[in-house]
């Protein structure tokens, strides 16, 4: 298996529009976050968790020519707005296949009915299958996916457990009986927004703590700000199995 993290940083991305704080004055490519996804690949499937604004162009960078579905983990912006982009997977494939709670899809369907419809459609809109996230697990081709409930503020969102690769974002809440689904995987991925405390998302203090209530071998943390800092200056005072993810970053399991 094979994950490529596609965007690394959080709803607004390093850097900020306009911003002139020293991180996203940056010229360290590493410092330079797109909105948060990975790519996960295994045998010749390719699966792409969330698809936010940066889409398109994280595509073209992975090199990526098909998609065999898409896992949301939430509706918001920074997760959902690359949708259209869809197109040219739908173009050459056929329609495409995705996977998210039953309230996601309502919003999907909100933001862009056209996909969704099945008369007097336009001719250039892709055509999607729908598959509802449920909390119990599902099967991606060969392959199981456990859903990891947890809480982004007051709203539901989903991580996910991939046999030793478990990929968590914008958790602030994860109750026990969750964090024992994916208890001592080998490879742990959650958020980590910036150093002072947030009410949606966990600060670094919380995600190491997180981090060592499930105990991975190893860990990557994603969903960064730039208020997070510097990448090389932060990765030197994190713990040995516990690394800062970057754009365009691969790690194999």
């Amino acid at each position: 298996m094979t994950i490529t993290f596609l965007g690394t940083g959080t709803s607004q991305g390093i850097p900020i529009i306009g911003s002139t704080h020293p991180v996203c004055l940056s010229s360290e490519f590493k410092d330079k976050r797109l909105r948060v996804s990975v790519l996960i690949q295994w045998d010749n499937y390719s699966y792409v968790i969330d698809c936010g604004p940066d889409f398109r162009q994280q595509m073209l960078r992975a090199g990526c020519n098909r998609i065999d579905g898409i896992i949301f983990t939430h509706e918001h912006s920074d997760h959902v707005l690359g949708f259209d982009d869809i197109r040219p997977f739908y173009f050459r494939q056929g329609d495409i296949p995705i996977y998210a709670h039953k309230r996601v899809l309502k919003a999907l369907k909100k933001r862009f009915d056209y996909v969704f419809k099945t008369k007097n459609k336009y001719p250039g809109a892709p055509t999607v299958i729908e598959n509802r996230i449920k909390n119990e697990p599902f099967s991606l081709n060969n392959l199981d996916v456990i859903p990891v409930n947890g809480k982004h503020d007051k709203l539901q969102v989903f991580g996910f457990r991939f046999n030793d690769f478990a990929y968590l974002t914008d958790m602030k809440k994860v109750k026990e009986e969750e964090v024992e689904k994916i208890k001592n995987v080998k490879v742990l991925v959650v958020n980590a927004l910036r150093i002072e405390p947030h009410p949606s998302h966990f600060n670094l203090e919380e995600a190491l703590q997180f981090i060592e209530q499930v105990n991975p071998e190893t860990a990557y943390l994603t969903h960064i700000s730039h208020l997070l800092g510097f990448h090389e200056e932060v990765q030197k005072k994190l713990p040995k199995n516990v690394f800062l993810a970057y754009d365009g970053l691969e790690i194999n399991l």
